[in-house]
């Protein structure tokens, strides 16, 4: 598993964000429920997005060595005004631009706090870049429109949940996921549409002691295979199981298990 460049991972969110700016844009109903996110209206996802970004911002310009409570942010919170896709839109775009300068400005080894044991900007591209992809998701669902991801992208977030997975059941492990955890247990990622030299697939260990994964092609107690795209949709719960697109093989309901519980309980 090799991490994307540090300024891969800047250009992409800068590109997410244009995304998402054209779903703002693009005279989809704001007010609009977001299937996969369903306390959220489609403007709230996106009010959520952008000050996610003004957050990590905000962290990163100001080097700060300790989590930056939310009132402290300029901006965040976004425009008074609600409904209006033009003000909304700016704001975000702003909000991109200033992230994203300021991972450039740090590179990817200035240490700066970061909540998952990686206490570098290098985090924060990596966390930013697949929070965009995937709630930009979310996005496009909410207003029907067709959503594709870079396929190194795709495998990368893939990665970054697994180790995110790893910290949590490590550092605060819960009673609901340590129920998964047996001699045995295992989880086969399979993406059906690219090459080999991408190696998309992943094996999860779920060991007593603990979970870990790999890359490589192996038996497992539960496969999940598909085009890339929908296996990440289905490992992040953004696309359910029995899509037309996706197969499981073997022990399905731990797989269900697993999405429902393993990351935070």
């Amino acid at each position: 598993m090799t991490l994307l460049a540090h300024d891969r991972y800047c250009d992409e969110i800068a590109h997410q964000v244009g995304l998402l700016r054209s779903v703002v844009t693009s005279g989809a109903d704001l007010s609009v429920t977001v299937p996969t996110c369903p306390d959220w209206s489609l403007e709230d996802l996106v009010r959520h997005m952008g000050g996610a970004l003004r957050w990590v911002e905000f962290i990163v310009r100001t080097r700060a060595e300790e989590e930056v409570p939310e009132e402290r942010v300029p901006g965040l919170a976004g425009p008074g005004i609600r409904g209006d896709a033009v003000v909304l839109d700016a704001w975000l775009a702003e909000g991109g631009e200033q992230v994203v300068a300021a991972l450039r400005e740090a590179g990817p080894d200035t240490r700066v706090w970061s909540w998952a044991g990686i206490p570098n900007s290098g985090f924060w591209a990596r966390r930013m870049t697949h929070e965009i992809t995937v709630h930009r998701a979310d996005a496009m669902l909410a207003a029907g429109l067709p959503y594709e991801v870079a396929p190194d992208v795709a495998a990368d977030a893939i990665d970054e949940w697994l180790q995110i997975v790893e910290f949590v059941q490590r550092t605060a492990p819960h009673d609901t996921a340590r129920e998964l955890r047996g001699p045995g247990r295992s989880i086969h990622l399979h993406a059906t549409d690219t090459g080999a030299d991408l190696d998309a697939e992943w094996l999860i260990e779920l060991a007593e002691d603990g979970v870990t994964w790999r890359r490589g092609h192996e038996k497992a107690t539960v496969a999940l295979r598909g085009p890339l795209t929908a296996v990440l949709l289905a490992f992040y719960r953004r696309l359910p199981l029995d899509a037309p697109e996706l197969e499981v093989l073997g022990e399905r309901e731990l797989l269900e298990f697993w999405l429902e519980r393993a990351t935070f309980g």
